[in-house]
């Protein structure tokens, strides 16, 4: 009977470990953004970025993330807004090319919905952040979607002129969504042909 409890419990762990996504499929994932510009919605994304993530349905506490933005790729509908965001006044792309997200924790908020915490760090500013998304799994793939809010004045991005509110809002919208596949799976390349 020992035997038979210990041969059910290495199965189920090697079930338990199987269930672990952990391949982050760049060319189906995506990070965007919604500002408000004199009260009208600008989208903007970042095309080109790195996502480290693992995580188990069943044990969303062991689940982990680190986030690797490449700031200078940002796309704000135009080229003139392109590289006006890049410059000293906004995210300064020279001194501080890359923002990043690390969590700390993740737990499960009932159904399919989880939140992460985490630090968020842009232009050398570090802010902890709290992150709710969702995780659907299908076709072998786990799909984790979601959206927070994001001041830019505690990050310094917009000087001067910009710092005006009633110009460029200070909240800002980020919204993502990444593309998960098992521990075997291969790992994929964005757009741009970066891979993880």
């Amino acid at each position: 009977m020992i035997r038979l409890f210990a041969a059910l419990a290495l199965l189920l762990s090697g079930v338990v470990h199987a269930a672990e996504f952990s391949v982050v499929q760049l060319d189906k994932s995506s990070i965007a953004f919604v500002t408000k510009q004199m009260g009208v919605p600008v989208d903007g994304t970042f095309p080109k970025f790195t996502a480290q993530i693992a995580l188990d349905p069943a044990k969303p506490q062991t689940g982990r993330a680190n986030i690797e933005i490449d700031i200078a790729s940002i796309d704000a509908g135009f080229a003139q807004a392109n590289e006006e965001a890049k410059g000293k006044n906004w995210f300064n792309v020279r001194e501080f090319p890359k923002a990043t997200f690390v969590s700390s924790a993740v737990s499960g908020a009932g159904g399919n919905r989880l939140e992460a915490v985490g630090k968020m760090t842009i232009k050398g500013k570090t802010q902890e952040l709290r992150v709710p998304f969702t995780a659907v799994q299908d076709k072998g793939a786990l799909t984790l979607e979601g959206a927070f809010p994001v001041k830019r004045l505690d990050y310094g991005i917009g000087a001067g002129e910009w710092a005006d509110t009633s110009v460029v809002a200070d909240e800002v919208q980020v919204r993502f969504r990444f593309v998960i596949a098992p521990a075997s799976a291969p790992v994929s390349k964005n757009k741009k042909g970066g891979a993880l």
